[in-house]
C-alpha cells in the first residue's frame, strides 16, 4: 500500500484524468460485457420457448364463459407454439386463490392466468391480498368482452328502459333488482345502472345466474343484470325480455336491442371482459411472442367463430394496450365500489 501511495504522489494531475478514464473504459467494458450476457440469455430463451406444456390458471370452474374462452383459445394457441396449453381451474375466494399461485410462480412463460374485470375489481373491493394485483402481473394480451343485459321477465309491464327508470322515479323504493354476488361485475353494474340513471332500487345479490334467473322468473326480483351469453338461449326462447346492453354498442346476437348509453344514460357502460396476463418479469421476447399466438388465436376465422356462438367478443391488443385497459378497469370499478358504499370484503 506505501509503494503505492508512493507512485500515486508522482503522477501528475493529467496523468491521473488518463487513468481515471482508462479505468472508467474497463469499468464500461464490464457493464457491456454483462448486458451482453443477459441479453444473450434472454434471447436464447425466446428463441427455444417453448420446451414444455403452457399452463393457464383459470380462477372460475369449468364449464362458464372464461372456462369455455380459455379453452377455445388454448387449443389454437398450442398450435402454434408447439406444445400443450392446458387450462387449470382454480376457482374460490373471489379469484385471489388462482391469481396469488400465478403471481409467484416462476417468470418462464410457463404459468399464465386468465385475468379479468374480478381482478380488477378485487384492487379495490378487497381489504388485503396476498399479491400486488398491477405489479406481480405482466399483461399479455386480451382475450374477450362479454355483454351485459338488464332483463326483465317475459310478463314484465315494462318494455323499455326508458319505462323501468320512469317508473322507478315514481315509486322510489319499490323495484328490486338481482345480479350474483356482491363484487361481481354483474352486481357492480346494477349498482351503476342505479346511480347513473338516479334511481332508488334495492340491488339483491344471488349466490349465481341460476337463482338471479329463477327469482326473476318467480316475480321475487322485478329486473336483472346478467352476463348475456348464459341467458341468451332463454332469450331467444322469449322467456326473458332484454330492455338494453350496457355495452358501447349493440350486440350481433340482439341487433334489435339498444344499448343503454343509446336510450340517453349515457355513463351506463360496462362489460366484463378478460385477457392473458404472467407473473411479473417475464422476459420481453416471451411476453411478445405469447402475444402474437394470442391475437392469431383470436383473429383465426373458425376461433372467431366459435367465440361468436357464445357471444364472447374477441379483442385483439398488444401487451401495451392490454395494460392501459386493466389500469383504467382498476379506477373504473373503483369509482363504482366507493359511490355504492360498498364495504371492503
Amino acid at each position: 500500500m506505501k509503494i503505492i501511495k508512493s507512485a500515486l504522489s508522482k503522477v501528475t494531475p493529467v496523468q491521473l484524468n488518463w487513468w481515471g478514464f482508462i479505468v472508467g473504459l474497463l469499468r464500461l467494458g464490464a457493464l457491456g460485457a454483462l448486458a451482453a450476457v443477459v441479453f444473450a440469455n434472454s434471447l436464447s430463451h425466446a428463441q427455444t420457448y417453448p420446451v414444455k406444456p403452457i399452463r393457464i390458471v383459470v380462477p372460475f370452474g369449468a364449464g362458464g364463459v372464461a372456462d369455455l374462452t380459455a379453452r377455445i383459445i388454448a387449443q389454437k394457441m398450442s398450435e402454434g407454439l408447439g406444445q400443450s396449453v392446458v387450462v387449470d381451474n382454480r376457482p374460490g375466494a373471489g379469484g385471489v386463490v388462482a391469481a396469488d399461485l400465478v403471481a409467484k410462480s416462476e417468470p418462464d412463460g410457463y404459468t399464465l392466468f386468465l385475468i379479468s374485470n374480478g381482478t380488477a375489481v378485487s384492487a379495490s373491493l378487497m381489504h388485503s391480498l396476498p399479491f400486488d394485483p398491477i405489479n406481480d402481473f405482466v399483461n399479455l394480451g386480451l382475450l374477450a368482452t362479454f355483454d351485459i343485459a338488464i332483463l326483465v321477465n317475459s310478463d314484465s309491464k315494462f318494455n323499455s328502459l326508458t319505462e323501468l327508470i320512469q317508473h322507478a322515479k315514481t315509486h322510489p323504493g319499490a323495484l328490486n333488482v338481482g345480479s350474483i354476488n356482491i363484487g361481481s361485475t354483474q352486481h357492480l353494474t346494477a349498482e351503476l345502472f342505479k346511480s347513473t340513471s338516479g334511481i332508488d332500487v334495492q340491488v339483491i345479490p344471488f349466490n349465481g345466474t341460476p337463482a338471479v334467473m329463477t327469482a326473476l322468473k318467480g316475480g321475487q326480483i322485478d329486473v336483472a343484470t346478467e352476463i348475456l351469453g348464459p341467458v341468451l338461449p332463454q332469450i331467444k326462447a322469449k322467456n326473458f325480455k332484454v330492455l338494453a346492453l350496457t355495452s358501447e354498442q349493440r350486440s350481433a346476437s340482439l341487433p334489435d336491442t339498444p344499448t343503454a348509453k343509446e336510450l340517453g344514460v349515457k355513463a351506463l357502460v360496462a362489460a366484463s371482459w378478460n385477457g392473458l396476463a404472467a407473473p411479473a418479469k417475464t422476459p420481453k421476447a416471451v411476453v411478445d411472442r405469447l402475444n402474437k399466438e394470442i391475437n392469431i388465436a383470436l383473429q383465426n376465422p373458425a376461433t372467431e367463430k366459435k367465440l361468436m356462438e357464445l357471444n364472447i367478443n374477441p379483442k385483439v391488443s398488444t401487451p401495451a394496450q392490454a395494460q392501459e385497459w386493466y389500469l383504467n378497469e382498476i379506477k373504473a370499478w373503483a369509482r363504482v365500489i366507493d359511490k355504492a358504499g360498498i364495504a371492503k370484503q
